[in-house]
Parts: C-alpha cells; sequence; structure tokens
C-alpha cells in the first residue's frame, strides 16, 4: 500500500507517520501493493482528527475520527475501516469489483456478513425548489437530508445537515 499522510494546523512528526503506517498497515492483508491511502490528520481547538480514504474501482472507503489524543483516533480509524471492509466483503465479490483486493481476503468464507436489509420504502412528490427552500423544508421536518428537484439545474439533489449547524447540497456529476 502506498499512503500519503499530510497535516492540517498540524505538522505531521515522524512517530505520527510510523503509527500511521503501523497500524493501517495491517490493512495489506485485504489489499493490493498498488492500493494508494491518503491520511490526513488535523487539529481544532481540542480534537485530534484523522480522516482516511481508499480511492477504488468505482468505491470509496472512508473514516474520520477525532478524539482528544492523535494515537487513539489513529487505532480507531483502523478498526472503523477494518469493519466496513468486512460488512461489505460480499457485495465486493457479488459485483466483481476486486480490482484493489488480495484474491485470498475475496476467496476467505470464514467472516460473517451483516445482511443489510430494508425494512421500509417511502415515496414522495419531488417538487421544483431552490437549495435554501429545501433547507428551511428539511429543518421543518426535523430531517437530516432533503431530497428535491433543484429548480435552477433541473437535476435530483440533497441538501444535508453536516456538523457545526452548516448545510451541504449533493449534486449529480455528468
Amino acid at each position: 500500500m502506498r499512503f500519503t499522510i499530510s497535516g492540517k494546523n498540524l505538522e505531521v512528526t515522524d512517530s505520527m507517520r510510523k503509527a500511521v503506517i503501523e497500524k493501517l498497515g495491517k490493512l495489506e492483508r485485504y489489499f493490493t501493493p498498488e492500493t494508494n491511502v491518503i491520511v490526513t490528520m488535523s487539529v481544532e481547538k481540542e480534537r485530534q482528527k484523522i480522516e482516511v480514504t481508499i480511492p477504488l474501482k468505482g468505491n470509496v472507503i472512508r473514516s474520520e475520527q477525532v478524539s482528544n489524543d492523535m494515537y487513539v483516533s489513529i487505532d480507531l480509524v483502523e478498526e472503523v475501516i477494518e469493519r466496513q471492509l468486512r460488512k461489505y466483503k460480499q457485495k465486493l465479490v457479488d459485483r466483481h469489483q476486486d480490482g484493489s483486493f488480495k484474491q485470498e481476503f475475496l476467496e476467505d468464507d470464514t467472516e460473517v456478513i451483516d445482511d443489510i436489509q430494508i425494512v421500509r420504502t417511502k415515496q414522495f412528490d419531488i417538487k421544483p425548489m431552490y437549495p435554501e427552500d429545501a433547507c428551511v423544508q428539511m429543518e421543518l421536518l426535523g430531517h437530516s437530508f432533503y431530497v428535491f428537484l433543484n429548480a435552477e439545474s433541473d437535476q435530483v439533489n440533497v441538501v444535508y445537515k453536516r456538523k457545526g449547524g452548516t448545510y451541504g447540497l449533493i449534486e449529480p456529476e455528468f
């Protein structure tokens, strides 16, 4: 695996770099040597945050963990990514998206997979509106996201509530 480690508001020390490579290096048993791992460490007030992104063919494995200690955050992010890999392994095999994974990982049948079950389906009228109006509607409904038809682009978009009281907009890319 190839690591790209950077810092925001933080100088990445050799011991931090070593801890990241040592901890996330455990994931080598899942990935091919050509797999890129992008690690960004940052400090915001007392929060030590690490973001790990592993771009794959057609997918992205990503985790973000925050704690008061960067080394704790590193431990947490590795556990989350490993859990994600075990959980979605069968889906990856079924869709033949195995380009960045070692064959031993994909062929190993010993791990139990949690099945994803859709227990409810909703249908609703989708109305054209501006993103700001969609945010207001989302707040009125008490939801953390809202699907709408963007009046400006005539495309289906999603607004969502972010940490810190801000909003995000998801638009399709063509």
